[in-house]
């Protein structure tokens, strides 16, 4: 059998973006499992989620919200540190840039690293990287709850750490007026979850639970299309702890009984492809996303930083 391609790096086909209008002045921008990314109108100033992997992509992006408004850009809120999601902030020109305060340490310990890896992995979304000035930092961090007033009768948008999962330092955006939710990678509606940065137990149970307890009328997640109504968000919470507990009694039982990695990711895919195969960056996340969770079950607490060697390395013993 011929050995798979890396990662994602022959998915190089353009995929079909779609802007959508959930509620007044807040939008969503999907693209068939590409990163997600939205915006929301104060009276007067946007606030801008999520900053795409170039400023060259994120103008564009921006480029279809102008069609909507003229408003400048006063903040940026960063859900997590991945490359894929935040070295395109340049192009905003934002006031100010927002993040948890464990997403500037982590970009402090393992940004560089992590823009060649995930470059690496996805070079169609990594479009002009040239374009790139250089890591993204943000300039006002939080620990548990910030809030952003947004003038008139808008309400206000609140941004929550409802705890570890994707990464260390995942925040919620929460509109609860509007009752929309900007759920960041901590919910992926129809598409594969990335966990090699993760923190499966802890992601599959409070962390969840919490984003589930805001009872969210419409779910923008990570990737895939905008999720609309109360059931349908619950379906997809539903399906990403449904993926993490898979993962985590597969692999957990593989790694009881002193089997090898290769066994384990051969079981959680064995259990997972049927229900989960279809969706976008499937193939591509679980050799990594079984790499975390072994070492994690193995002791390591915190997620061994990925370089572009390394990836080579656990894709070539997993997929290769």
């Amino acid at each position: 059998m011929a050995a798979k391609p890396f990662a994602s790096s022959a998915d190089l086909g353009e995929k079909e973006q779609t802007l959508e209008v959930l509620a007044d002045g807040v939008y969503a921008l999907t693209a068939q499992g590409d990163p997600n990314i939205g915006a929301i109108e104060g009276e007067d100033f946007l606030v801008c989620f999520e900053a795409l992997a170039t400023p060259t992509a994120a103008r564009e992006w921006l480029a279809r919200l102008r069609e909507h408004t003229d408003k400048p850009v006063r903040y940026l809120v960063l859900s997590h540190y991945h490359a894929v999601r935040v070295l395109g902030a340049s192009a905003f020109g934002a006031d100010v840039i927002v993040a948890h305060e464990k997403t500037r340490e982590l970009i402090a310990e393992r940004g560089e690293a992590d823009w060649a890896s995930e470059f690496g992995r996805m070079p169609r979304l990594a479009k002009d990287p040239d374009s790139v000035p250089g890591l993204t930092w943000p300039t006002l961090t939080f620990s548990d709850r910030a809030s952003i007033e947004l003038g008139g009768d808008r309400g206000r948008l609140e941004l929550r750490y409802l705890g570890r999962g994707h990464t260390e330092g995942d925040i919620v955006a929460w509109l609860p007026r509007q009752r929309i939710l900007f759920a960041g990678d901590l919910v992926e509606a129809e598409a594969a979850l990335y966990t090699g940065d993760a923190f499966h137990h802890d992601w599959a149970a409070g962390t969840l639970d919490g984003v589930a307890a805001l009872r969210a009328e419409a779910l923008v997640g990570g990737r895939g299309p905008v999720t609309r109504g109360r059931e349908a968000v619950d379906a997809a919470v539903a399906q990403t702890r449904d993926f993490l507990r898979t993962m985590i009694a597969e692999v957990g039982a593989v790694h009881a009984r002193g089997g090898s990695l290769k066994d384990a990711f051969a079981a959680a895919h064995a259990a997972l492809v049927d229900g989960y195969g279809h969706w976008p960056i499937f193939e591509h996340c679980l050799p990594f996303d079984v790499a975390r969770l072994w070492d994690e079950l193995s002791g390591i607490e915190r997620p061994v930083v990925w370089t572009a060697e390394r990836d080579r390395e656990v894709w070539d013993r997993l997929q290769g």
